[in-house]
């Protein structure tokens, strides 16, 4: 386990690790305790109740949240034709084909998301063992293999996150910075949270938010009542 600094350390001991925060509380806190000198990240851990082994319970999706990032995502879009120029005119920063991808053959990987037309994913199949493993592959189920590239690229500028479960059952996301402040991190939490809640597959029994909790990039994580989560989302 790495070694933690000193502000790292000096905050856990006030965190107290047997309290269910309320969400607003949960945040709050998580606000206090950033005290990096950058612009921290405000993430989101969520365990669900469903069991990832089986393909009816893999959970993945993507959700626009209110309040967007606050980080600004390179989009590339394999596209040609009228779509390329649609591509380029919704804001797209590199538009292309074959061209694209003998650069991405040749190392260059200088781009955040992929949008391509289900006609060229022929060719974007060329460079899946590229793509694939760094979770830059277009995909449907995330709405970035589509002819709409015009909705789908403004979406992922203006803050679109893809999301999904890991082997533990437990969902992360990074849902804003913490310049935000307490209520667009509010705001964006339900968005993420409502999004997971439309996804529950009927084969999930039982509790199906085990636990969430809350931290900043440097900061110890708050865990956050789940009861009062659906609440604020009611």
């Amino acid at each position: 386990m790495p070694k933690r600094g000193k502000n790292y350390r000096k905050i856990l001991e006030t965190v107290d690790k047997t309290k269910l925060y309320t969400l607003n509380e949960g945040i709050e806190y998580a606000l206090k305790a950033s005290y990096a000198k950058f612009d921290e990240t405000f993430d989101i851990a969520v365990k669900l109740g469903v069991d990832p082994r089986h393909a009816d319970q893999m959970i993945r999706s993507s959700v626009v949240l209110p309040h967007g990032t606050g980080k600004e995502t390179r989009v590339l879009v394999f596209a040609k034709g009228e779509k390329e120029t649609e591509a380029k005119e919704a804001g797209a920063d590199y538009v292309g084909s074959d061209d694209l991808v003998e650069k991405i053959q040749g190392g260059w990987l200088e781009f955040d998301k992929t949008v391509a037309t289900p006609d060229m994913m022929g060719t974007v199949g060329k460079i899946g063992r590229i793509l694939g493993p760094r979770n830059l592959m277009p995909n449907a189920k995330l709405g970035t293999v589509t002819f709409d590239i015009a909705n789908v690229v403004a979406e992922i500028k203006s803050g679109k996150v893809d999301f999904r479960v890991d082997k533990a059952g437990i969902v992360h996301a990074g849902v804003g910075k913490v310049s935000f402040g307490k209520e667009k991190i509010l705001e964006n939490i339900l968005a993420f949270i409502g999004k997971l809640i439309q996804l529950k597959p009927s084969s999930s029994k039982g509790i199906y938010l085990r636990s969430i909790a809350v931290s900043t990039t440097m900061s110890p994580g708050f865990k956050v009542e789940p009861v009062d989560v659906r609440a604020l989302l009611k």
